[in-house]
């Protein structure tokens, strides 16, 4: 028995010190099922005998995780007006097609075509190394808007060549998105109020933006990347109160006329009011 809990315990103090390192409580949760899985198989295959020593790790409460944000329609135009030059299209590029920061900066001229408005993701730049994108749904063409486009077309004609970088230092290397956080954005951010704002405000801001203006979900994670619609719809989408407020006036009044919509909802009382 105390040979037990003294696996238990190992376990226990394995699981937790991926906590104390820093990654988030689903990372350890994933750790622990992975280590109990490991020991059914082994007693199935007949190496372990007894109890699993991983189904006794308890992980620690999980704490609430930071809220998240976006951007308000008028604090897009505050925000690139007291920004610079490259973060300004930067985050531009970043809230018109939800590209990620990484995507975006590994961005050649090769992969913007003018002539068909498509900005084609092929590869990523993470933690100073060029490679493949996040995941195989990462991958994937998006749509150049004319705003947009003119924008970059007047950057483009700078460029020496189609190899070259959309976003890139005097030296011709790509940015630092960490230097690029903490150097333009996190200080436009305090002045404007908004100290939250990070890379990943523009990306929920975009995917949020993008349903309210009448994309589907589906079409929101294919422009986003993400392999599971899961993961569009609860961490990236986040409600908007004043959307929400218009809906569920115009489903008054839509209650109010019985469900007929041929009438001018103007004219209509709302249900609360026909009720008092």
């Amino acid at each position: 028995m105390a040979k037990l809990a003294l696996r238990i315990s190992g376990r226990s103090k394995y699981v937790l010190a991926k906590i104390e390192s820093g990654l988030s409580w689903e990372c350890a949760d994933h750790y622990r099922n992975l280590l109990s899985r490991i020991f059914e198989s082994a007693k199935k295959w007949g190496y372990h005998s007894g109890p699993n020593p991983a189904a006794g790790v308890e992980l620690p409460e999980k704490t609430p995780v930071r809220e998240k944000h976006i951007l308000e329609l008028e604090q897009i135009p505050k925000l690139l007006g007291v920004l610079e030059e490259p973060v300004r299209t930067t985050v531009w590029l970043a809230l018109l097609t939800g590209l990620r920061i990484g995507e975006i900066l590994a961005l050649s001229w090769n992969s913007v075509d003018f002539a068909a408005d498509l900005i084609r993701v092929t590869r990523g730049y993470y933690r100073g190394q060029m490679g493949s994108p996040k995941t195989k749904c990462s991958r994937r063409s998006v749509h150049l808007p004319k705003a947009l486009k003119e924008v970059l077309q007047q950057r483009h004609a700078q460029a020496a060549n189609a190899e070259e970088l959309v976003f890139s230092t005097s030296k011709g290397t790509p940015y630092n998105d960490s230097n690029l956080l903490h150097r333009d954005l996190k200080p436009a951010g305090r002045k404007l109020g908004m100290p939250w704002l990070n890379w990943h405000t523009f990306r929920r801001t975009h995917a949020t933006l993008f349903q309210v203006a009448g994309g589907s979900l589906r079409d929101a994670q294919a422009q986003l990347g993400h392999s599971k619609m899961s993961t569009t719809l609860e961490i990236y989408t986040l409600p908007i109160p004043d959307q929400q407020r218009a809906t569920v006036e115009k489903l008054s009044v839509l209650m109010a006329n019985d469900g007929r919509n041929g009438q001018n909802p103007e004219a209509l009382k709302l249900a609360t009011e026909r009720i008092q």
